[in-house]
């Protein structure tokens, strides 16, 4: 246990006490004193309901639970009107407009890619920032986005072949998207300004400007001899840069070296599902790296090869404008900042009682503390040009929870000197009852609302969790082409937009997984835009700039508005539950379906027990590389669980399938020095345990969520290292 200091009626633990009072508070405008105190207050109030939020949603479960026990064949309706008595099913409120004021454009204008990276990797936080800008040739060229068919391979060297086919790629794209008045940039031999206006030469002896000029964004450089061209394009900029003395500027009849993209629109810093945080000296780390991106001094030194690379946030951008002023745009990413949710609670601060206090609390203390520091200017940037802090709260069940922390934001705004509303909120609607409550969820936030999404791990597994009597789930890979999936993904849009999110929040689609499968995604994603996502996550720099070409092809505006005028509701489809019915599975199909969760929650685990990784590519069965998070396990887990409890396997055929794929797994790994092989000594391995609390213990999980557990597992494997050491 750690040391504590103890100030009112809190007991902080020292390291986290120190950092708050030596690094955080200092020119905040707070007192020490005052925050301390006042944070006190908001856990002595806020503390109690918190925990009576957690009671009713158990107190909600075990009335489902019964209900579908005692009612099997009962009518779709007669279930509806059992969930409005319970309070799961809310009456609606009046419509409205949502009043969010002070949004920047980045998530209020502009449509595009948003990264989700855990806070607590200082490299990868600092990747994510720097990933508002990519290299389109570099994301070609590097991923199978440009096939390597007819001598198109990548290999360690140079490829021209490849290389022409990359470059053919982009200015198709620039024709696409920014096309020229006549003539293709394929053919241009030099771009010029003339009287503010982009001018182009082609090969053929003449000149031509943009069909649209207005796209037209600015420059750098002399305007007869340029070095960069911006251009603008559904908000967002792409940038031809010039260089003839580049490799690749002077083999090109414009000497255009590289097209960069405008990608990672905004970053989601993560305090929660992609982060390994079970104590103060965690929490420490991940509070410490959210400070550093604030105040804009976050570096990371790491060896890459023979080489120490050492990385820094990027500057702004420089340009001048047709005219010829000068102007700036943003070198990073706008950063949101996603605190836990309602469920865990942390022993980095006791109350007076000595009872862990809820660590969304404290989260939204000590982040909103942080965060005020960009609007104060003490650092080398902003993030925020219109003075607001960002944080996304997850794992909120209806709007009684969303108005809690709504609550939560108003107290921590008066205790750190705040107006109301500094603080603005995203609600993941990654929760069942939100789902179906998600206009009374948005009421209860308008006018701090700036995000909303959706998200089919967590949102599958709770689905699975709420209606886990109700029978055996279908196949986890038939949940997609459910009608609940459908109908959430449709309402989640449409409830958004008839709130008036349109010009004032995100509505963010879900995750594309696999960051080596780069052309699927260039298929696949761009239908996110199409369901009138103004935002979609990408597990990777390389693929924000990627899925950023989406945004120039799809206006998202245009789609949104459609959707908006139409009147649509998409309840009854969330509620119909995915039961398998009469299932008639064969052996096989069952124990395929055990192995791929097995697999999935066996090296998602062991990385996170032993390691205390929270977010990496881990393998799936076939060897194809997903990009993880807790997501994952819920999912997988409470499949198994559901399974389990419905008789389709049994207790002994789950721990034979753990066991076997915790072999498939160690090997998987065997190349890291640093991973722990669980199958040598399954009874001593904590990772392989905590798989089989999991599953085994999955029915009775809170929500079915997997923190409860792997915070105690890896709070075990830590306790066990410092004994050893």
């Amino acid at each position: 246990m750690p040391n504590y200091v103890k100030v009112g009626n809190l007991q902080i633990a020292k390291e986290l006490y120190d950092f708050v009072n030596l690094q955080v508070i200092p020119d905040s405008g707070v007192s020490s004193e005052n925050f301390w105190l006042g944070f006190g207050k908001i856990v002595k109030d806020l503390a109690p309901e918190n925990k009576q939020l957690l009671n009713k949603r158990e107190e909600i479960q075990k009335k489902i639970n019964a209900w579908h026990r005692e009612n099997k064949d009962a009518s779709f309706e007669s279930y509806k009107e059992f969930l409005q008595q319970i309070g799961y099913l809310e009456p609606e409120v009046d419509d409205f407009q949502v009043t969010s004021n002070n949004v920047d454009d980045e998530i209020a204008i502009q449509a595009g890619p948003q990264l989700v990276v855990p806070v607590n990797n200082g490299r990868y936080a600092i990747n994510a920032a720097n990933a508002r800008w990519g290299s389109l040739y570099d994301a070609l060229y590097g991923t199978d986005a440009i096939s390597e068919e007819d001598g198109a391979t990548i290999g360690n060297a140079y490829n021209p072949v490849r290389g022409e086919k990359v470059i053919a790629y982009a200015k198709g794209l620039l024709d696409e998207v920014v096309p020229l008045g006549s003539g293709s940039h394929q053919d241009a031999v030099s771009y010029s300004l003339v009287n503010g206006e982009l001018s182009v030469a082609l090969n053929n002896g003449q000149s031509t400007g943009l069909k649209d000029n207005e796209k037209f964004a600015g420059f750098c450089g002399d305007v007869s001899n340029p070095t960069a061209i911006l251009l603008r394009n559904n908000d967002l900029h792409l940038e031809i840069q010039f260089d003839a003395e580049h490799p690749i500027g002077k083999s090109d009849p414009a000497h255009v070296k590289d097209i960069l993209v405008e990608s990672a629109i905004t970053t989601i810093m993560d305090c929660e599902d992609s982060v390994t945080a079970v104590d103060a000296e965690d929490k420490v780390l991940v509070y410490k790296n959210w400070l550093g991106l604030m105040k804009g001094d976050l570096s990371a030194t790491f060896t890459k090869g023979d080489k120490s690379i050492h990385r820094t946030l990027n500057p702004d951008r420089e340009y001048l404008s047709p005219s010829g002023e000068s102007f700036s745009i943003s070198g990073r990413s706008m950063m949101f900042v996603r605190n836990v949710g309602h469920l865990m609670t942390t022993n980095a601060i006791l109350d007076e009682a000595g009872n862990e206090i809820p660590e969304g609390i404290m989260d939204c203390m000590i982040t909103s503390l942080i965060g005020k520091h960009t609007l104060l200017g003490n650092g080398n940037y902003q993030n925020s040009k219109q003075g607001s802090i960002y944080i996304v709260k997850p794992k909120m069940h209806g709007s009684e929870e969303v108005a809690f922390a709504n609550e939560l934001f108003n107290r921590v705004e008066d205790v750190i000197g705040l107006e109301r509303n500094t603080i603005k909120i995203g609600v993941m609607d990654e929760e069942r009852r939100t789902s179906l409550n998600l206009k009374n969820c948005i009421h209860a936030v308008k006018e701090r609302i700036v995000f909303i999404n959706t998200g089919f791990l967590d949102r599958t597994g709770d689905e699975m969790h709420t209606s886990i009597e109700a029978g055996p789930m279908i196949r986890k890979g038939d949940m997609k082409s459910s009608a609940w999936l459908n109908g959430y993904e449709k309402s989640n849009v449409t409830v958004g937009l008839k709130a008036g999110l349109q010009g004032k929040a995100q509505i963010g689609k879900g995750m594309w997984a696999m960051p080596d499968l780069m052309a699927a995604m260039l298929e696949q994603k761009g239908g996110q835009l199409r369901a009138g996502g103004n935002t979609a996550w990408v597990p990777s720099p390389t693929a924000a700039t990627l899925h950023a070409l989406h945004y120039h092809q799809i206006n998202v505006k245009d789609i949104q508005r459609d959707i908006k005028s139409q009147q649509v509701d998409y309840r009854d489809d969330i509620l119909q539950i995915p039961v398998a019915e009469n299932p008639s599975w064969s052996a096989e199909e069952i124990q395929e379906e055990l192995n791929n969760n097995a697999q999935g929650i066996l090296g998602y685990v062991v990385r996170w027990v032993e390691l205390g990784i929270g977010c990496s590519k881990v393998p799936d069965i076939n060897d194809v590389a997903l990009m993880e998070d807790r997501a994952t396990l819920r999912i997988s887990s409470q499949h198994m669980a559901n399974w389990l409890h419905h008789g389709i396997c049994s207790k002994e055929q789950v721990i034979t399938t753990l066991k076997e794929m915790a072999k498939v797994v160690d090997e998987q790994n065997a190349d890291d020095p640093a991973y722990v092989p669980m199958s040598p000594d399954y009874d001593n391995s904590v990772a392989f345990q905590a798989a089989c609390d999991l599953v085994l213990q999955g029915y009775d999980q809170p929500s079915g969520y997997t923190e409860p557990i792997l915070h105690r597992r890896r709070l075990e494997v830590k306790a066990k290292s410092r004994v050893n050491q």
